[in-house]
């Protein structure tokens, strides 16, 4: 989602190396709070409530760190980014992680020198339209005038996906997800497209959502997640960790109202290693035994954090899918706590 592909590797892994020279973890502990780059405004995943609060699905999984590291979720410093600044402020040492809506490529991984710990939500790119065009299929977008946010690969797939169907478009470019809003809804292109989340989200924030139709076609993979800088691997180990213990909470059962008997002890060997009741898992990483414990306590398990969020109950109105657990037919799976 909001992919930008423009910025110079030698620079951010330059920016990178400089910020690696204390570890982030003695750097969270130090500071007392955690720095989590975040979406500028995408309601449902990161967007500040009426009152100046941070809140959302990618918002939880910050909170989720600073309850593993800090013992409290509270204990966040959200620091919206651009498409255009975000990984200059992650490679800088500016945030601490991002949580932001950022597609898992090769060259992000391996030629921006960062590290992708997990996916926590598996999307693909998509196309809004209002309902009045009378479009139900993006086949038949033949000369449309398409939204499209620049520098990001989202540009390079929409490309792809019209030479590939022998049909042409006219691109408006634009920079963020709120100027795209305006620009479609003021009729200044046909068509919105982006990760077909960041569609849902955008248009349960329209006066009329029923005005306007997500099209069926997803013409790309996106797998969304978390990422650090490269060569900080413990850091690295406690967010991925992190995002693993609420799938694995899922799995289990373990939900954020009764984490506090379950922490008592089980049966499930594997539920009292991940709450910290055997073994010593968290010393392993720096944390004290009850790191995962605090995860689920504070902002619950995957599918609690989905459903509050982004579920089908809210105005996002997002079904499960891929995101659903391995054994619901979904791509959600968290490998072991032993």
């Amino acid at each position: 989602m909001q992919k930008s592909v423009l910025l110079g590797a030698a620079t951010v892994a330059l920016l990178a190396a400089g910020a690696a020279s204390a570890t982030t973890l003695e750097d969270v502990k130090a500071r007392g709070s955690l720095t989590c780059g975040v979406s500028t405004g995408l309601v449902g995943f990161a967007a500040p409530d009426a009152s100046g609060t941070w809140e959302g699905f990618d918002v939880d999984l910050c909170r989720a760190v600073a309850a593993a590291v800090l013992g409290d979720p509270t204990k966040v410093e959200f620091v919206p980014l651009s498409t255009q600044t975000r990984f200059t402020a992650l490679a800088s040492g500016e945030v601490d992680m991002l949580a932001r809506n950022t597609t898992w490529t090769f060259s992000r991984d391996v030629d921006l020198k960062f590290e992708f710990t997990g996916v926590n939500y598996y999307d693909g790119q998509g196309f809004m339209v209002p309902k009045s065009l009378g479009v139900t299929s993006a086949k038949d977008l033949d000369g449309a005038t398409v939204c499209i946010q620049t520098g990001t690969t989202t540009e390079l797939n929409l490309a792809d996906f019209f030479r590939i169907n022998n049909i042409s478009y006219e691109p408006v470019p634009i920079e963020t997800n709120a100027e795209a809003q305006q620009q479609y809804l003021a009729g200044a292109c046909d068509v919105y497209t982006t990760d077909a989340s960041g569609l849902a989200s955008t248009r349960a924030s329209f006066e009329n959502p029923g005005d306007h139709v997500i099209l069926p076609e997803i013409i790309s993979k996106e797998p969304l997640g978390p990422l650090v800088r490269h060569g900080d691997n413990e850091w690295g180990d406690i967010v991925r960790w992190s995002l693993f213990a609420m799938i694995a909470a899922e799995e289990y059962g373990v939900t954020s109202a009764n984490v506090d008997e379950l922490a008592k002890g089980t049966d499930n060997p594997e539920i009292n290693r991940l709450l910290g009741t055997e073994g010593d898992l968290g010393a392993m990483f720096g944390l004290d035994a009850a790191w995962a414990k605090n995860v689920i306590k504070s902002v619950g398990n995957y599918g609690e954090v989905f459903e509050k969020n982004i579920g089908e109950n809210t105005p996002i109105g997002l079904a499960r899918g891929l995101n659903a657990q391995w054994t619901d037919g979904g791509l959600m799976y968290s490998p072991p706590f032993r």
